[in-house]
């Protein structure tokens, strides 16, 4: 069962299909959601309940959505006392959720670099699902400090300027034909042993000036780690986005809760997470 609010976000009853448990308290979670499926866009999340005892819900970024069979993902990580409970749930078993919820990304330039940070991974999968059938050229940079929520495997793309030795890449983004590298400060076997960041500052380097000239930059993960993704895009002079991830309450721009302080052509203004983003221009918001 379904119904709208506000014309955009869906309310609807979903049957979890699939819940795997992946290494640093990581779970991946399929749900059947037909008529979210249809709508969702890369950037967006839904709110989720995560137990009946618990009535307030969790924010969580869509990581996959399949309109023709009409299931949702989610990666998430169990960090409270509400995804703890959301972890315990069983295939078979009922949720309720709202979504899709907030601003998506604007894709808009030839060579995305798509840079995703732990549990903001997601929004940049979705992406680069989203680019699959389009004439763009993206770069995928992951980075993480717990095991990754796959099992990563030696590159089949050859990518000009990244260290030798760096080749580990997700599997699901290898079958699509897109290359991606994985960037860590633990010493996994293949990935860069170093921030995203700096991955990504290789990667830019090896471009030629035309080919760096059509670079957009996209990313998602935690404040430190955007603060330096939007560093380097201002050191290259190029456009990036960014999803923020607050806490929220509402989701639906009601409370406020999720405010943050954003530059506007008339100065600085409090903008809603929620309803004004997640995804905003980098330079207006870090």
């Amino acid at each position: 069962m379904e119904k709208t609010h506000r014309d955009t976000i869906l309310v609807e009853e979903t049957e979890i299909i699939s819940h795997e448990a992946f290494a640093g308290e990581q779970y991946v979670m399929r749900v059947q959601a037909p008529g979210c499926a249809r709508r969702a866009l890369p950037g967006q999340f839904a709110h989720l309940t995560v137990d009946p005892q618990l009535p307030m819900r969790r924010p969580i970024s869509i990581m996959r959505a399949s309109a023709d069979a009409g299931w949702l993902d989610f990666l998430y990580k169990a960090v409270g006392d509400g995804t703890r409970l959301l972890a315990m749930r069983k295939p078979g078993e009922m949720i309720n959720l709202m979504a899709p919820i907030g601003r998506p990304f604007d894709i808009e330039h030839p060579r995305p670099l798509l840079i995703g940070g732990g549990v903001g991974m997601p929004p940049m999968i979705f992406i680069a699902e989203s680019l699959r059938q389009s004439d763009r050229q993206p770069f995928v940079v992951l980075g993480s400090e717990v095991p990754f929520p796959f099992d990563s495997r030696p590159s089949q793309f050859v990518v000009p300027g990244l260290p030798e030795g760096v080749i580990a890449a997700m599997p699901l983004l290898e079958d699509w034909g897109i290359p991606s590298r994985l960037a860590s400060l633990q010493g996994y076997p293949g990935c860069h042993q170093g921030y995203v960041t700096d991955l990504c500052r290789h990667w830019l380097d090896g471009l030629s000036e035309q080919e760096r000239s059509e670079v957009g930059i996209y990313s998602c993960g935690p404040h430190p780690m955007l603060e330096a993704v939007v560093a380097m895009a201002r050191d290259y002079e190029l456009p990036v986005q960014v999803s923020l991830e607050e806490f929220m309450a509402c989701a639906v721009g009601g409370c406020a809760g999720c405010v943050v302080e954003v530059k506007t052509p008339e100065g600085p203004a409090m903008k809603r997470v929620c309803v004004d983003g997640p995804v905003f221009d980098g330079y207006s918001v870090l």
